[in-house]
């Protein structure tokens, strides 16, 4: 079975879609828009075009939709969709809540079609390398791991900045970093979380946000977003008690620190710094600390798409799973219930908040 795929919404995604989904063997059957403007560009590229989804949903050359439609729009069009036999695969996030996520996925599982969600950036080259230094123990016991996402630009836009569309970061990004961190230690419980959100610049919707995590391996997992952070800190921190590893942006550099036998061997001494005096935190003397390179990981985007057709055609099983969707959503909903009380909401421990 080819993926005939309609594009719901032709925005800055549904383009994206477009263009890259073909790379990965997906046919583009048709797209749809209610914007005059951008049912003319897609027209003027080539593509079918509708001007409703129910248009779209009715043309038999169809058989799968991605939806890049405003996130709360996710509900309905998903549901239009599955009743009108497509398998549907919406853009992050899923849904807005964890209640409209199972609404959507028993209205596929009772039309018996596939049903995933986007969440592109487990493809991310970044987040592959801390992900891999845990697996492979590169850092011995790992106690804390800070994903961390900064920008200068400010403003978001379009319908981002409206609460009734779905806007603001925890939905934008927050749902990709709260995935991340799942994703590289899916055997480990969120035992409790606290959640710190604000509107900086952005009167309806959250432009920051900080959620620490204590996940049941030991690790505390730090997630901080901002669009207003002017000086940028590392995207990736993880440390253990064999080294530490930093990524220091997308680029992937950066860099692995261990310890080095020199400072092993160092007698405790009192050292005078700017500070005063100190013992613990004195200046680590040249070959103290070795560096070494990040370890080596190769990813690709498009594996998605080649994961949507291997399932499709019964040759592998979804990546991207709605238990792990529903997941992360839960964890949405209890960073926001912690911002609301100023309280840590315990999780998984206690089997309240997720009910998966």
């Amino acid at each position: 079975m080819k993926i005939q795929l309609g594009i719901i919404g032709f925005g800055g995604m549904g383009k994206w879609h477009a263009e890259n989904a073909p790379r990965a063997g997906v046919e583009i059957t048709a797209v749809c828009d209610i914007d005059e403007g951008k049912q003319q560009e897609a027209a003027a590229m080539g593509y079918r075009m509708y001007k409703t989804a129910d248009d779209l949903l009715a043309d038999p050359e169809v058989n799968t939709v991605i939806l890049t439609v405003p996130n709360h729009l996710h509900k309905e069009m998903c549901i239009k969709a599955a009743r009108a036999g497509k398998n549907v695969i919406t853009e992050k996030p899923a849904a807005m809540d964890v209640a409209e996520l199972d609404a959507m996925e028993a209205a596929c599982k009772e039309a018996g079609v596939f049903f995933t969600s986007h969440q592109n950036r487990r493809w991310d080259k970044d987040m592959l390398i801390v992900k891999k230094a845990y697996d492979e123990r590169l850092l011995g016991n790992i106690f804390t791991i800070e994903s961390k996402l900064h920008s200068g630009n400010g403003y978001m836009h379009e319908w981002h900045i409206y609460k009734k569309y779905g806007g603001g970061m925890i939905y934008d990004w927050g749902v990709h970093l709260i995935d991340q961190i799942l994703f590289m230690m899916p055997e480990a419980k969120v035992l409790s979380l606290y959640a710190d959100i604000k509107n900086v610049l952005h009167e309806e919707v959250d432009d920051y946000f900080k959620i620490i995590m204590k996940m049941s391996n030991g690790v505390t997992a730090h997630i901080e977003l901002s669009t207003y952070i002017l000086d940028y800190q590392p995207r990736w921190l993880a440390a253990g008690d064999k080294g530490t590893l930093v990524v220091k942006s997308f680029g992937c550099d950066g860099h692995l620190l261990r310890t080095g036998k020199l400072l092993e061997k160092l007698p405790p001494q009192i050292t005078e710094t700017e500070a005063g005096p100190t013992r613990q935190f004195a200046p680590v003397p040249p070959g103290g600390i070795e560096e070494f390179p990040l370890p080596e990981v190769k990813t690709d985007w498009l594996d998605f798409y080649r994961n949507v057709n291997g399932v499709l055609n019964g040759t592998e099983e979804s990546v991207i799973k709605i238990s792990e969707v529903r997941r992360v959503l839960a964890v949405m909903e209890a960073a926001r219930k912690s911002a609301e009380t100023g309280l840590a909401v315990e999780f998984e421990e206690a089997g309240e908040e997720t009910g998966y």
